[in-house]
């Protein structure tokens, strides 16, 4: 067999092993990330932290992830580095060192910006792993990536439980070995990376990689993905950041019981980030964007007025629903803009946590100056933004447009 004809073929294999090991890293990865809002309550009581010094760890957090991701994204595209693979991991090893031992906000805030550079590396760089071992099966590929990062999302409220609460500030060490497990699985990938970049150079191929779709219907299209993404990441702030208090002030429930209803609603998220990539490989790919959030819709208005158990129920139909699609559109996205996978990524997922982190700040200061019940009730309208998906070019005309053409 010819080197052009094992290339060929390497391209339609979904190679699984690689990517259940970005899935993990991914997870252990995000675990750690987690730990920064889950140690909250205890870095306010043990450092005396002011509610605004809080506001300011999370700023310095999601500003570090979603500001380097599509730089990194972009110098990758053209030159692509498999050794950032490991070392992002190293910069997010650095971060929980200093964060176990942190006895002033300066050092807080140092550690969340090595855990932020982390968050960053990782990101573009393994979201392009999945796009190159997923095969045909993309939209799976993805989809196993992005789960294990919302597992690692929904175990914040247990880690709060069991280690944080009973250690305190020192459990964090925990995590080190989390971080150098991730390093471990990461160099293997990153050998796998490598070796697949030193295959696909002794083919001489002349493609275009550019799509072939009008720029003024790219434009808009990533201009309406954003969009979703903005109903979507704001919404689930909206959840992750204020459904407790909300919870606690309707229904009288301890601190630790709403945190269930949050960890349903991340855990069913994690299933639906799971399963969303292969129906939209199936069903097609703006089909399963447009039933992700404005699916979401119909539950995301009752909650404010269902009773407690209802709304246990709904918290897991919305985390089900509503994260389904993440994984779908970056995919679409890739696919838009062919050539570009580590930009894309890192553009998404950037804005991922950019959204997050804003919603947050503007949701708190609207709960300040109303109510936590007026924030719950206000963001139920967002999946309505969901309609704006019908407008996108469909999954035909997308591939048609991102079709490679000899030279």
């Amino acid at each position: 067999m010819n080197t052009s004809a094992a290339i060929t073929r390497s391209q339609q294999t979904t190679v699984f092993s690689i990517l259940f090991s970005i899935s993990l890293v991914h997870l252990l990865n995000d675990s750690i990330q987690s730990v920064i809002p889950a140690i909250f309550p205890i870095l306010h009581e043990s450092l005396k932290l002011s509610f605004s010094q809080i506001g300011w760890i999370a700023f310095t957090l999601n500003v570090t992830a979603s500001l380097f991701q599509p730089l990194i994204g972009l110098y990758t595209d053209s030159k692509p580095k498999p050794f950032l693979l490991p070392v992002g991991v190293v910069f997010s090893l650095i971060g929980m060192f200093i964060l176990a031992g942190a006895n002033s906000f300066g050092l807080v805030i140092l550690s969340v910006v090595f855990i932020g550079l982390g968050s960053s590396v990782l990101h573009p760089e393994a979201s392009r792993v999945a796009y190159l071992a997923a095969g045909p099966r993309r939209g799976l590929a993805q989809s196993i990536f992005q789960t294990g990062g919302n597992i690692g999302q929904a175990l914040a409220p247990v880690f709060t439980a069991l280690i944080f609460v009973p250690f305190g500030q020192s459990g964090i060490i925990w995590f080190t070995f989390a971080a150098m497990a991730a390093i471990v699985v990461q160099v293997f990938v990153a050998k796998w990376y490598r070796n697949y970049i030193s295959r696909q150079s002794t083919q001489r191929r002349s493609v275009i990689t550019k799509s072939n779709l009008p720029k003024k219907i790219i434009a808009y299209a990533m201009v309406i993905l954003i969009l979703l993404l903005f109903s979507k990441f704001v919404y689930v702030a909206s959840m992750t950041g204020f459904y407790a208090f909300y919870l606690i002030e309707h229904f009288q429930l301890s601190t630790g019981y709403a945190q269930v209803f949050i960890f349903s609603l991340l855990a069913a998220g994690a299933v639906g980030t799971f399963l969303g990539g292969p129906m939209a490989d199936r069903f097609g790919r703006r089909n399963m964007i447009w039933f992700s959030i404005l699916g979401t819709a119909p539950f995301s208005l009752l909650l404010p007025y269902a009773n407690l158990f209802w709304s246990g129920v709904l918290c897991v139909l919305i985390g089900f629903i509503l994260l389904s699609g993440f994984s779908v559109i970056i995919v679409y996205a890739q696919e838009l803009l062919p050539g570009k996978v580590g930009t894309v990524s890192g553009l998404f997922f950037g804005l991922a946590f950019g959204l997050g982190g804003i919603g947050s700040v503007v949701l708190g200061n609207i709960a300040d100056a109303t109510s936590i019940s007026f924030v719950i009730q206000l963001c139920a309208y967002l999946p309505l933004i969901g309609l704006l998906a019908a407008f996108l070019p469909t999954d035909h005309k997308l591939k048609l447009g991102s079709s490679p053409i000899a030279q």
